[in-house]
């Protein structure tokens, strides 16, 4: 079920990669991507994030799917060394990166599915 209050369009999962941010082409900050999805990334242990002022354009280069990706976005929120990015518009090569290293991440719902099961009792005597 979805979180009611969680406005994220996109699914969202944990990815742990290192990354460099240039800020507004201006100077650049070094952190670690903690989770990503189509829409932005989260990345903490941003080295001059309470530098990266709300709005600033960036660009994060971040290896996604074996590739080297520089994602344009936008800063929306920045707290405790870490900043919310929301991506810019993003080519095919990225967005395909980006769905993959999803996939490859997300829960296929197949132990859910089996965790449902098990909670069915069946009396085999009555099978047949």
């Amino acid at each position: 079920m979805r979180n009611t209050t969680d406005k994220r369009q996109h699914q969202r999962v944990r990815f742990e990669e290192p990354v460099v941010i240039d800020v507004e082409n201006d100077w650049t900050a070094l952190g670690t991507a903690a989770d990503v999805s189509v829409g932005g990334i989260f990345v903490e242990a941003v080295d001059g994030a309470m530098s990266i002022p709300f709005g600033a354009s960036v660009t994060v280069h971040v290896r996604v799917s074996g590739e080297i990706l520089a994602l344009p976005g936008v800063v929306r929120w920045t707290r405790n060394g870490g900043i919310g990015v929301q991506f810019g518009l993003l080519g095919v090569r990225e967005t395909h990166a980006i769905t993959e290293a999803i996939a490859r991440h997300a829960p296929s719902g197949t132990r859910e599915r089996a965790a449902a099961l098990d909670d069915v009792e069946v009396d085999l005597e009555d099978v047949g």
